[in-house]
């Protein structure tokens, strides 16, 4: 018999990672939802914006893929798709925010840091937790072919 593959571990502070995403972004985003003008405004930093930007949607697409991240911390191996539905959902909320939100607020250190450190930050963490599952349950698989052989 060939040597057994080396068994790939996902660390337990992986799930924290997801659970921390998921209160994250769950976070920012009802702030978008609840006191949206309000934190307009305030990231705005002084510069008129159109009222017809409406923050509640932004911020209730938000609250979902915060919830998907979140639930996807507790079996993260068996709902891999969860974890690959935050990886997305973060890319739409960067896009949506870039496109929609960023010309009418203007760039500044407020706006930056919803796009970079809310965003797009959390994509690496998360891409690495993906692509880690992903190796784990490959292995499982290859486990559950050679024991029914």
């Amino acid at each position: 018999m060939d040597q057994k593959k080396q068994f790939p571990v996902f660390p337990m502070h992986f799930r924290g990672l997801l659970l921390l995403a998921g209160m994250y972004t769950i976070a920012w985003s009802a702030f978008f939802k609840w006191y949206g003008a309000t934190l307009l405004n305030w990231i705005a930093m002084g510069n008129s914006f159109s009222e017809e930007l409406n923050p509640s949607w932004f911020g209730n697409f938000g609250v979902l893929v915060g919830l998907v991240i979140f639930v996807s911390s507790f079996y993260p191996i068996s709902w891999i798709r969860l974890i690959l539905g935050g990886i997305i959902g973060k890319i739409l909320l960067a896009g949506w925010f870039a496109i929609f939100f960023l010309p009418e607020l203007g760039w500044n250190k407020r706006s930056g840091f919803i796009l970079i450190f809310n965003e797009l930050l959390w994509l690496a963490p998360l891409v690495w937790i993906y692509i880690r599952g992903l190796s784990v349950k490959k292995y499982f698989i290859t486990l559950d072919e050679e024991n029914s052989e």
